[in-house]
């Protein structure tokens, strides 16, 4: 691995340890050379921090990690950028994407998708948040024949497979420490027409059963809670932010919110004269945020701004991908000449860009998967599979290059944990 300039988000280990040992101590409690009454039993478990599970280490800052995969070798690993170490997993052969929730990464191929704990987390609260670090560990094949799409919350994950059915896995016995096998999945009545999207203790989903797909919210179990006569046609991308779940349809977005138990569709529709084959095909932001990113055909990107229910195209030049820090934060973009370039989202004007091209020219059809930007409230992860290495980009300090990592398989494919 070669480093480039040491971040400052990065903290000695000494100083860090000795933080998680004074937040354990914290919500720890209690004295463990006696035997508890019920009282102090009592007290403990109510001191025990949210989101802990037993085994995990609470740190004072987020512990990003990054999956990165070869499809060409199938060698994959987890790279954990506080101790720059890397973890090897068991190879997939024909893996040929990656997604994640934060915490578990999923490897995808034509034969299955495989579940993984990156063993990295974080558990928001609003107005306070507590990160995890555990170990690395895998898990076996999601229950389905073939590819599927998978979205999760705290609660479940659901996987969603080509033909339209889906099924829901709960989260909880995955995340136990000892937990070695796949829980048993409930699969759902009905066909989707894309993938069925936790959110809010329901399932936000678009019922393939018309003519036209057409928004539904279930419970967990399956039944049906809400239905409206809302259409989408032809649906790709799909995200989840603060303000609701996103949905891409071939002339809109559909935002679907929840308040008071209630819950409401509305549409977002395209600019007048936007040309159908510069629609968004998937949804790139930091998670939490109110705002996405999206490629607007190969010369624009789109930034949908999902407080003011607005979508603004931003004219980039040829781009081969893209993400947002967020509504107050930057656009970034990079170019099919591998120069990065971060915009101001409230008029587009250029803001910065990095001083070297971070990968090489981009063919239109080559044999490497395209590169991917992960972004964090900080940092962004640009990787490039010629090179075999990944960049660790400042995006607040005009796209410096912080760091630049070469261990682990060629990273062709990315996808970042912690969050």
């Amino acid at each position: 691995m070669t480093r480039t300039i040491r971040s400052p988000l990065h903290r000695g280990a000494a100083a860090a340890a000795a933080l998680t040992a004074l937040l354990a101590a914290g919500c720890a409690g209690g004295d463990t050379t006696t035997e508890p009454d019920e009282e102090t039993t009592a007290s403990t478990a109510e001191d025990v921090p949210h989101g802990y599970v037993e085994g995990a280490e609470e740190t004072a800052e987020q512990q990003t990690r990054l999956l990165l995969a070869d499809p060409a070798t199938g060698e994959a690993g987890v790279l954990d950028l506080i101790s720059e170490e890397f973890h090897p997993l068991t190879s997939t052969d024909g893996v040929t994407a990656l997604t994640g929730d934060g915490r578990f990464a999923h490897l995808h191929s034509a034969e299955g998708t495989t579940l993984v704990d990156t063993g990295a987390w974080t558990t928001d609260h609003g107005d306070h948040v507590h990160h995890y670090r555990a170990a690395v560990r895998e898990f076996g094949e999601l229950p389905a024949e073939g590819p599927v799409e998978v979205r999760a919350d705290a609660g479940v994950l659901v996987a969603t497979a080509d033909d339209g059915t889906a099924s829901v896995l709960p989260r909880r016995p995955l995340e136990e420490h000892d937990a070695s096998e796949l829980p048993e999945a409930e699969p759902l009545d009905g066909r989707f027409a894309a993938p069925v999207v936790p959110f809010r203790e329901h399932l936000v989903a678009l019922d393939a059963a018309g003519a036209e797909p057409t928004v539904t919210v279930l419970t967990r179990d399956g039944g049906e809670h809400e239905r409206w006569d809302t259409t989408c046609a032809e649906p790709l991308g799909d995200a989840v932010t603060r303000r609701g779940v996103v949905l891409g349809c071939v002339d809109k977005a559909l935002l679907v919110t929840e308040a008071d138990g209630e819950f409401a569709v509305e549409e977002i529709p395209y600019p007048e004269g936007t040309d159908p084959a510069d629609r968004a095909e998937s949804f790139h932001h930091r998670s939490g945020s109110n705002a996405l990113a999206a490629l607007a055909g190969r010369e624009a990107v789109w930034f949908l701004d999902v407080t003011e229910r607005e979508w603004r195209r931003i004219a980039t030049g040829p781009v081969v991908a893209t993400t947002t820090a967020g509504e107050e934060g930057p656009l970034l973009a990079l170019s099919d000449d591998g120069t990065l370039t971060s915009y101001d989202v409230t008029d587009g004007s250029p803001l910065a860009s990095t001083a070297d091209p971070l990968t090489g020219p981009q063919p239109a059809d080559g044999d490497l998967p395209g590169p991917l930007i992960e972004i964090t409230a900080s940092r962004a992860y640009v990787n490039d599979a010629a090179s075999g290495t990944v960049f660790e980009i400042d995006h607040a300090d005009d796209l410096r290059v912080a760091r630049s990592f070469d261990a682990g398989p060629v990273p062709a494919l990315m996808v970042e944990t912690g969050r």
